[in-house]
């Protein structure tokens, strides 16, 4: 593969409870290797069917209150026609349609242009799957920066 296209698949544990995750360090830290200073785009993908990627603040509550809000636009109740798994868990399906399984961020110099309490997060609010895989796809210019 050449070096304008790279990608690494990361782990990450979410345990048994609804999670936002913060994954901007691995992101950063995958762009140092990949991207190597150059400008490019970082694509980062979830493969599930019950997760999604959010680019939010972390760390004063708004993690928490997306998870509220969530709570409020899909409730973990009976109401969904999906239903094998934890009671609601068909409301872990439709997420994705709210919160993409995927986002594409502009990369300068070999850096994420992040506003300043921007983060990558994993958003995943399905308690029946405690691990989840993310691919970070770099796609930058060939040669010096």
């Amino acid at each position: 593969m050449s070096d304008a296209f790279t990608t690494r698949v990361l782990t990450v544990a979410t345990g048994s409870s609804e999670r936002v995750v913060d994954i901007t360090g691995d992101c950063e830290s995958f762009l140092r290797e990949a991207a190597a200073g150059r400008d490019g785009l970082l694509n980062v993908f979830v493969p599930h069917a019950t997760a999604g990627i959010a680019v939010i603040e972390t760390g004063a509550g708004s993690d928490d209150d997306l998870l509220a809000a969530l709570h409020t636009l899909l409730p973990a109740d009976d109401r969904w026609q999906h239903r094998h798994g934890s009671p609601g868990h068909g409301r872990d399906h439709v997420l994705p349609a709210l919160v993409p399984p995927h986002a594409t961020l502009p990369v300068v110099g070999g850096r994420l242009e992040l506003g300043t309490w921007q983060s990558v997060c994993l958003v995943d609010t399905n308690k029946d799957n405690a691990d989840r895989r993310v691919r970070l796809s770099f796609l930058g210019g060939v040669g010096e920066a």
